[in-house]
């Protein structure tokens, strides 16, 4: 129902966040490839929600909120559904930005050890 909204408001978060620290100078850490990544899936997502009928273009746009016992239901799935995705792809781009450190350290030693 509403499980995109989480990582949409992550996405959206991180975006703000990238303006300011690109500004300071900070590359190392790739923010660029997790906004890519939560931007993808939050769209894929919505047009998944979307194409079942689950998100309308007339409001209140998430067919969840027509309803006061439905409601519960998609707070509901986005705590457990959504909250869970949005830590899931964050944990996979700190893992991306480590190996990505690890290798860059390694291969720098080299090139210094080789020169």
């Amino acid at each position: 129902m509403a499980c995109f909204i989480v990582p949409g408001i992550e996405a959206i978060i991180t975006t703000i966040a990238k303006k300011k620290l690109n500004r300071k100078g900070v590359e190392k850490i790739n923010l660029k490839l997790l906004n890519t990544l939560l931007w993808g899936g939050t769209f894929l997502l919505m047009i998944e929600h979307v194409w079942h009928g689950e998100v309308v273009p007339w409001p209140p746009f998430l067919t969840a909120m027509t309803t006061a016992s439905s409601f519960g239901t998609m707070l509901h799935e986005m705590l457990y559904v959504g909250v869970p995705m949005a830590v899931g792809i964050t944990l996979a781009w700190a893992i991306a930005v480590v190996v990505t450190l690890k290798i860059s350290e390694k291969t720098e030693k080299s090139t210094t050890q080789a020169a």
